[in-house]
């Protein structure tokens, strides 16, 4: 399979999912819409990926027509997913409410897997989240689970063939340092008991290594529900 992927941000990049996909056998191109690439065209890729992306960004040149390709894509037949801010503009796309949740979150934190959950993992996991902005449950969709403040952290829609996550799972140690070097803190965070340092982030970097193995589950089953 070829991927496509859309990357908002120089320090927001594919990460371990690059690693993935090329220790799957599958190919990648990668957009760079931030330095004036444009959002390519749903029939030239078997599957989509939406990176994350600073929260507080504004409308940007490309915003457009990304918005048009999630459209597309989600009327169509191919895997789409979403990862932190991507599975903000996937979920408004399919009508969902989006707005600020009652305090920002960012650091390690655990998540609950929801009772109606079709995600393949633990009923408990440590993820890093970063965000204020939270989505409501897309119509027809199945939830991820959620954090003590954000009840709705993922969403699988379509049988599994859309999926959203608030959760990055993909970051290894070196994107980890680069994300918390360059992306800015989720408003309200000096108000907020939920927002660690990057000292006691970098602390916990062994739970990457369990991230890794999730981020194979999910990759794994989204790709097996889209056929």
């Amino acid at each position: 399979m070829h991927f496509h992927l859309l990357q908002h941000q120089p320090h927001q990049g594919p990460a371990r999912i690059a690693d993935w996909l090329t220790s799957m056998g599958h190919s990648f191109t990668i957009f760079h819409l931030y330095d004036g690439e444009l959002p390519p065209r749903p029939a030239d890729c078997d599957a989509l990926i939406i990176l994350d992306d600073h929260e507080n960004s504004q409308e940007q040149p490309w915003s457009r027509a990304e918005n048009k390709l999630i459209d597309q894509m989600l009327d169509g037949q191919k895997p789409l997913l979403g990862l932190g801010t991507g599975a903000l503009r996937i979920a408004a796309a399919l009508g969902a409410p989006v707005g600020n949740g009652s305090r920002a979150e960012a650091g390690w934190y655990k998540i609950h897997l929801a009772d109606d959950s079709p995600f393949d993992l633990p009923d408990d996991f440590t993820t890093l989240l970063w965000h204020r902005q939270v989505f409501g449950l897309p119509d027809d969709a199945l939830p991820l689970g959620g954090s003590e403040s954000s009840p709705v952290l993922g969403y699988s829609w379509d049988a599994g063939r859309v999926v959203g996550l608030c959760c990055l799972l993909h970051l290894h140690g070196s994107s980890l340092s680069e994300y918390l070097d360059n992306t800015p803190l989720p408003e309200g965070h000096d108000t907020s008991s939920a927002v660690q340092s990057p000292g006691a982030i970098l602390a916990e970097t062994r739970i990457l290594n369990d991230q890794a193995s999730l981020l194979d589950r999910v990759l794994t089953q989204w790709l097996d529900n889209a056929h």
